[in-house]
């Protein structure tokens, strides 16, 4: 939902870049100077002062400690708050973080941070009723970007049952509800080595920024709707070796709605991802699956592993996507269902796609596709295909489980998508091309105010590498 400041925002960078080259600028903007800051005490209930709206933080959450969040958390536009390793955040009610200037969570593999909702019990058993599960209620808020939002960045960090409806002080930034929204297009958004687990909608919903998105895990995300990343109006960067499972409707989508005159398009490059049973609850037809690009969104799209999902790889034709710019091939679609055969290769009548069929792709579509099918036709799929191109993960649900239906597997739970070393699917990536925020130098590479690192595109298919470099979620 736009506010008042995100469109004196836009009319400013409308301003900036009509006198400017689209690509002189863009990657040199946003720098930020992260001031050190005092600590912040764990006793009692962080919760506002008479009289205010919401409670201002700015300063350190110290490692290992536990906090209790009982009101709305704003950072000020100058303000900084950094979460050190360790550190347990506990909203105890519908409150969410208002962040105006930088948040930085510096969880790490061995002590992460968590932002929870405390009291609430996972199901994460095959078939749970998505009526009654609490990762759909948004018990919290979640992390809301403002327009002038310099940084988030999150790293080896939890998000838990997030997505509840934002009011006071946060309701003025967004009244949408998202895990983690960002609408800076100036600013810079990381998400690394995480969890988020549950929302109601999407898990993230940016509105442009510099996103980069390394190794995370999607799971149970988006009630009837939502996609793991939701991203418009000229975001740019790398969504990969993220793990996305019993989404609502798709992984990652990428869009250029609500484009801001003078920012770079959006352009989004999707690779080395595992995407296993999305799509499912999403409501309206035609929707839901897997990877999708649409209203004028470029990007690419290889080395993913799709299992079971509703469709395959999304290229809108209505509105159409940036097609000239959008590059994709050797994604990898693992099946039990005839429906979902049928559908590899989305069709025009269903799902307005015109996705074309690479022969890199697996299945080889000569071997399920009939003679002369042109893209977004619809066809009947030889089913000889069914359960073939097994990725051999060392735990997955694949085939599926006996008594499960498609839209049952919604978590990890006790799987693991590492490949077994007789995996047909090592080896097989395609590897030539760099990182979008490599490219571009888009984002500082930095232990705690940038991205770690740009991973490059991997030699095996998904987003678990047999060199160690991919997702490290066991």
């Amino acid at each position: 939902m736009k506010n008042t400041f995100y469109i004196l925002l836009t009319l400013a960078i409308a301003s900036v870049f009509s006198s400017c080259k689209r690509s002189d600028d863009f990657k040199n903007l946003s720098s930020a100077v992260v001031p050190a800051v005092s600590a912040i005490n764990d006793v009692g209930c962080l919760a506002p002062q008479p009289g205010a709206t919401s409670v201002a933080l700015n300063g350190t959450m110290l490692a290992g400690k536990t906090y209790s969040i009982c009101g709305n958390v704003i950072i000020k536009p100058t303000d900084t708050l950094i979460v050190q390793q360790g550190v347990t955040i506990k909203f105890t009610g519908n409150y969410g973080i208002g962040v105006h200037g930088t948040l930085i969570s510096l969880g790490t593999k061995e002590a992460p941070v968590y932002f929870t909702y405390p009291g609430v019990t996972k199901t994460d058993q095959i078939g749970a009723n998505p009526a009654t599960d609490p990762a759909f209620v948004g018990k919290w808020t979640g992390i809301i970007g403002a327009a002038d939002c310099n940084k988030i960045i999150l790293k080896w960090t939890h998000i838990e049952f997030a997505g509840g409806k934002p009011s006071g002080d946060i309701a003025v930034i967004s009244g949408s509800p998202y895990p983690l929204y960002f609408q800076n297009p100036l600013g810079t958004v990381v998400l690394e080595d995480s969890w988020i687990y549950g929302s109601v909608d999407d898990a993230v919903r940016t509105l442009g920024g510099k996103l980069e998105f390394f190794r995370n895990t999607f799971e149970k995300c988006g009630y009837t709707g939502g996609e793991a990343l939701n991203a418009k109006a000229g975001t740019i960067g790398d969504f990969a070796y993220n793990v996305c499972i019993g989404i609502a409707t798709n992984g990652p989508k990428n869009s250029n709605i609500s484009a801001i005159p003078g920012v770079p398009g959006s352009n989004i490059r999707m690779y080395n991802n595992t995407i296993i049973n999305c799509g499912y609850r999403r409501s309206a037809a035609g929707r839901g699956g897997s990877l999708n690009f649409e209203q004028g969104a470029a990007g690419n799209a290889y080395n993913n592993i799709i299992v079971n999902c509703k469709f395959g790889l999304r290229i809108v034709q209505n509105p159409i996507a940036d097609t000239a710019n959008i590059r994709y091939g050797y994604n990898y679609t693992y099946t039990d269902s005839a429906s979902v055969a049928d559908q590899i290769y989305p069709s025009l009548a269903i799902s307005t796609a015109i996705t074309s069929a690479m022969p890199t792709d697996v299945p080889l579509p000569s071997s399920f596709l009939p003679v002369g099918w042109t893209p977004g036709t619809t066809y009947t799929a030889n089913k000889a295909i069914l359960g073939t191109n097994n990725p051999q993960f060392i735990n997955g649900p694949v085939p599926l489980p006996a008594g499960a239906k498609l839209q049952d597997i919604v978590t990890v739970g006790d799987y693991n998508f590492n490949l077994k070393l007789t995996s047909p699917y090592i080896g097989k990536g395609f590897t030539g091309f760099a990182p979008y925020g490599l490219e571009k130098s888009t984002v500082p590479v930095d232990p705690k105010y940038g991205v770690t690192e740009f991973t490059a595109p991997g030699k095996d298919i998904g987003a678990y590498q047999t060199n160690g470099k991919g997702n490290q979620h066991f």
